[in-house]
């Protein structure tokens, strides 16, 4: 379970009755999106209250008369589905921010410069988003948000989704360690040549190559031969 330090509190009202839990506002939106599965990683306790203030629990018959159980995970999980995470300030404003720059840093690997074929840096997309007045919610993820976000900033700073196609070749020295750093990008093909050399083709965004490149390029002491050959 999380720690309550980090714990905000989710609330769900039906009818007269009202339930909250102790919750970690992240998780719980990941949990929303079925992103992770176990409660566990969401909740601070399994404790469902009706009011948290006052320490009053919430009855098993009034667990039933909402959610149709007074199983705690089932409820809390309708809890989660359903309610609204009730956020400070100061706590909305925090993740409005860590989900900024989780915006950027993805707008940034996955878009990039259309006249140049390479991507922004990160710091001119955050200005562009502040000059688009994007707002970002906290409550969305990254991926969620990111094409609202690129169609406001195109009249501001040329931008655009693009992927390509690379062809990969690594000397029959390195060719073990490559073919296994690159199944964590699912090579489109693979080939070994006779000389032992490991070659592959894989499709990914154009702001990824660099970054992608250079890993390659540390793990064979440079030599490591690349070639785009399509651009999607």
């Amino acid at each position: 379970m999380i720690s309550l330090d980090d714990a905000v509190i989710a609330r769900y009202a039906k009818g007269e009755l009202s339930f909250e839990i102790l919750v970690d506002p992240e998780k719980a939106r990941q949990f929303k999106q079925g992103e992770i599965k176990s409660l566990e990683d969401v909740i601070a306790s399994p404790d469902i209250f009706a009011d948290l203030k006052e320490g009053k629990k919430a009855s098993d018959a009034d667990l039933n008369k909402a959610f149709g159980t007074s199983k705690p995970a089932e409820a809390i999980a309708k809890i989660i589905e359903k309610g609204e995470i009730q956020l400070t300030t100061e706590q909305k404003r925090k993740m409005q921010e860590a989900r900024r720059k989780q915006l950027v840093a993805l707008i940034a690997r996955e878009a990039v410069d259309p006249r140049t074929h390479v991507p922004h840096p990160a710091i001119r997309i955050e200005k562009a988003l502040e000059e688009a007045r994007i707002h970002v919610d906290p409550f969305k993820s990254a991926e969620e948000q990111m094409d609202a976000a690129i169609k406001a900033i195109k009249p501001i700073s040329p931008i655009k989704m693009e992927k390509v196609r690379v062809a990969i070749r690594v000397p029959a020295q390195y060719a073990g360690p490559a073919c296994g750093f690159m199944k964590t990008y699912h090579p489109m093909k693979e080939q070994w040549g006779n000389d032992g050399s490991f070659m592959c083709m894989i499709e990914i965004s154009a702001g990824m190559k660099a970054d992608l490149m250079d890993k390659l390029s540390r793990l064979t002491h440079g030599e490591v031969e690349s070639k785009v050959t399509e651009t999607i």
